[in-house]
């Protein structure tokens, strides 16, 4: 039984019910003449987990974010009711919202690196708000910070407390963010995706904090998209579409009898044992471009064929494999002199036309592998082939003109945006890269018709073309990555965590999409995400790392079905299922 549920259960017969920690009628919010949440009416008792899930764009971070005074410079926000523990907070100040955040709402946002100081450890930031806003003393707020760096499942708290964001992984920024947000011990807690870039052991262990904090007496609004997550610790679900709330109830009502379409399409799109090569997003009939501006199977096929001719990478007679690794080892040097074995003596053959997945929790050394794959770091020793034929024993400026066949979507996709440019000039120039022969004449409407395609693969709306990257949401920024990769109509995709930011059913579409490319272009998939029941999706064959090593490697079905090292049993046991 939940803390909410005991609460009720406590409340004297007759006597009024428990102040909400949290009460939302009739929230709006507008940007110009544009709608974004629509009549959105909430309440949370303390020891509630309420979660907020929906496709992005739906309104569910605008609705979050509105709850603390930050829906942004512009925004138009109206409610009949907006309270924390019974107080209005409707119109308040900047200085006193200052003062009631993190005191009396935390807050964990969905981008880590952008939300924590870059110039500042993390220790700093964390005891900068037990000094603001406590009586604590020094020695005091110093414990604090070890003790909830040690509670969100952050390794030896006392060496990450003097590491600044940019010397985190992407899973460990989390992990220090949660721990900021948690640090005061507020009443309520909103969650913006809390466990997107955490492994699944780690994530495991994040839940387990937010069921105790729940259990404890706090209110938790989480938003998450994976529907996994919010079953496990969610007490009611309210599914967000177009703005507007479609459907509420409790975790088995909504997940295990679904009224609405939207919830229904979501639960479809979850990969979680859907077989390979399965659907998981129905098929969507979208209005074609014009007939002199259409892209058919042919000339997809065409450019293909023009990307490998004009490379001259022919593979090797004899050759099966994309891309093989042999004997792989990084270190890098750390503080005070310290050495660490990111790879050591990795190992991995990627058969053309094949996926490979690689899974294991952060640090584990994926990325690096992911890295040294496409030749942009160097290994200490060992080697990686392209085709059969030598890679990253070449100089760059023999590298240079085959990296077309090698794509890549990174896990940052902001960072590797320039933020000046718009969709459509980001698009435009891997296009042109790919084939340059668009850039000039007639052959410009080609090129522009090329653009709209990939837009159009990645589930993307034209509308979109003249925005810049920080203008777009996580999900649309990942899709435009992703078609940004796609361009060259490379022979080799290496995907590091490519559907991470997504809900699940965008992420159902551009899954689906990675499917279709592979089978009409031949593509062959180094796939990478702490996701496993993304990996047992897309995988033929899966490798396991840990502390820098692969551990296990297999079919997906053998290594899904009989793990054999008890690092991959441990991964698979920590998997959050739907009810």
């Amino acid at each position: 039984m939940s803390a909410a549920d005991a609460t009720r259960l406590a409340a004297p017969a007759g006597g009024p019910p428990p102040v909400p920690a949290l009460a939302v009628r009739n929230l709006s919010v507008g940007f110009g003449s544009q709608t974004v949440v629509r009549g959105v009416s909430l309440e949370l008792a303390p020891g509630e987990c309420l979660a907020i899930v929906g496709e992005s764009g739906s309104g569910k971070s605008v609705t979050a974010r509105s709850l603390l005074g930050l829906a942004g410079a512009g925004a138009q926000v109206s409610a009949d009711e907006l309270s924390l523990t019974g107080e209005s907070v409707l119109g308040l100040s900047e200085s006193a919202w200052r003062r009631r955040r993190g005191r009396d709402v935390g807050l964990v946002l969905q981008d880590a690196l952008a939300s924590l100081d870059p110039l500042r450890p993390i220790a700093r930031e964390i005891g900068d708000s037990l000094r603001l806003h406590t009586r604590l003393d020094g020695a005091e707020r110093d414990r604090r910070v070890l003790e909830v760096l040690a509670a969100v499942g952050l390794p030896d708290p006392e060496l990450y407390a003097g590491r600044r964001s940019g010397e985190l992984s992407g899973g460990q920024r989390q992990r220090a963010l949660i721990a900021a947000a948690l640090a005061l011990d507020p009443p309520l807690l909103i969650a913006d995706e809390p466990t997107t870039a955490l492994d699944v052991t780690v994530q495991a262990q994040v839940l387990d904090l937010l069921e105790e904090i729940r259990d404890r007496g706090t209110a938790i609004l989480l938003i998450s998209h994976d529907l996994a997550v919010v079953s496990r610790i969610a007490d009611r679900i309210a599914v967000m579409h177009d703005g507007r709330i479609v459907e509420t109830g409790t975790p088995n009502e909504v997940l295990g009898h679904p009224s609405h379409p939207e919830t229904r399409r979501m639960l479809a799109a979850v990969p979680v044992d859907k077989p390979r090569g399965s659907r998981l997003a129905p098929v969507i009939a979208t209005q074609p471009p014009p007939a002199t501006e259409q892209i058919d199977d042919a000339e997809r096929l065409f450019v293909a064929e023009r990307t490998r001719a004009a490379t001259g990478m022919t593979p090797a007679t004899g050759s099966d494999l994309a891309l093989e690794g042999i004997g792989l080892n990084k270190t890098f040097r750390g503080p005070h002199g310290t050495v660490q074995h990111a790879v050591a003596d990795v190992s991995f053959s990627l058969p053309r036309g094949r996926t490979l997945g690689i899974v294991g929790e952060s640090g584990s050394g994926k990325t690096t592998t992911a890295r040294l794959a496409l030749a942009l770091t160097a290994a200490d020793s060992g080697e990686v082939r392209l085709l059969g034929e030598p890679w990253s024993a070449l100089p760059e400026k023999q590298r240079r003109a085959r990296r077309r066949l090698v794509g890549a979507v990174y896990q940052d996709v902001l960072a590797s945006f320039d933020p000046r440019l718009s969709v459509r000039e980001i698009l435009r120039h891997a296009v042109a890269v790919a084939a340059p022969d668009v850039r000039d004449g007639t052959n410009r409407r080609a090129g522009e018709a090329r653009v709209g395609a990939l837009l159009n693969d990645v589930g993307l709306s034209p509308t979109l073309l003249d925005r810049r990257p920080t203008d777009l949401s996580g999900g649309q920024r990942q899709r435009v990555g992703i078609a940004r990769a796609l361009a060259s109509r490379p022979q080799i995709l290496i995907c590091d965590e490519p559907v991470s930011a997504l809900d699940v059913s965008v992420q159902a579409q551009v899954l689906d999409l990675l499917d279709e490319l592979q089978r009409e272009l031949a593509l062959s998939l180094l796939f990478i995400s702490h996701d496993l029941g993304v990996i047992q999706h897309v995988s033929d064959q899966v490798a396991v790392m840990h502390a820098g090593r692969i551990v296990e490697t297999g079919s997906a079905e053998q290594v899904f079905a009989a793990p054999t090292h008890p690092y991959t049993q441990a991964l698979l046991a920590a998997v959050p299922r739907l009810l």
